[in-house]
């Protein structure tokens, strides 16, 4: 008896787990270059105290299917066409994203929408030339950006978005709703296979009829292990009850 509550309360956990993950990507549908994460569960197997032990345990997967190419005509926009990642240093940390929304701050510096500084050839990508100019009004300023990352001004490049991509993608680890991180002892490498489209951003690929379907699941499957947990608790109590008249 003392069991059957036991792994009701998991599965009410495990489900409770799901739910967050489900709010999580809800959340996200308009997060640009947002990649949904979807709950698995897994049997293992232990000894404790020389007795055989199976308990499942959750286990959270990206998915990093490719979202749909948003255009914008914003020349600070842009959006990847295969495996790719761009390289980002946020707060001293190399991060990886999928979000392409970038703007140039005061100091010349291409960021992304949370800080971060965008990483080119040689580090941070600096562009004092384009400070104090209104790109669409300037018209003998020319500011393109090349399927394979490279930066030009007037025809001259600069220097080149540079992206990364990860061989095993399993060594990816989410740090934020925008951040991605490769696991610690594995390693990025520079991505030659990936194009990069300007004036154009990737959208997350967040589903929201899969997600609200997946909600209404676990809702349903939480009730049930109620009840169950319910009746698991009348039948203790009648147990306690007759075992007492003893």
């Amino acid at each position: 008896m003392l069991d059957r509550l036991k792994y009701t309360m998991r599965a009410m956990q495990m489900i409770s787990r799901s739910q967050e993950v489900t709010a999580n990507n809800l959340a996200n549908i308009n997060t640009p270059g947002f990649k949904r994460d979807k709950i698995f569960f897994q049997a293992y197997s232990a000894m404790i105290n020389d007795q055989p032990v199976k308990d499942p345990s959750p286990y959270q997967k990206l998915n990093l299917e490719a979202g749909s190419l948003e255009a914008t005509g914003n020349d600070f926009d842009f959006a990847i066409s295969g495996d790719g990642f761009f390289q980002v240093n946020y707060e001293g940390q190399t991060m990886l994203s999928r979000n392409g929304r970038f703007m140039l701050d005061g100091d010349g510096f291409l960021r992304d929408e949370n800080g971060g500084f965008v990483q080119g050839g040689s580090g941070d990508i600096y562009l004092p030339q384009l400070l104090n100019s209104n790109l669409l009004q300037n018209s003998k300023l020319k500011f393109e950006v090349a399927k394979d990352g490279a930066i030009r001004i007037n025809d001259e490049v600069v220097d080149k978005i540079q992206l990364h991509r990860v061989s095993d993608l399993q060594n990816l680890e989410r740090m934020t709703n925008s951040y991605l991180s490769v696991k610690e002892g594995f390693d990025s490498e520079i991505d030659l296979e990936s194009t990069l489209n300007q004036g154009f951003y990737e959208s997350g690929n967040v589903n929201p009829l899969t997600e609200m379907i997946s909600m209404t699941t676990d809702m349903r499957l939480f009730e049930s292990q109620q009840r169950n947990l319910r009746t698991s608790d009348e039948l203790l109590g009648r147990v306690t009850t007759n075992l007492s008249r003893f």
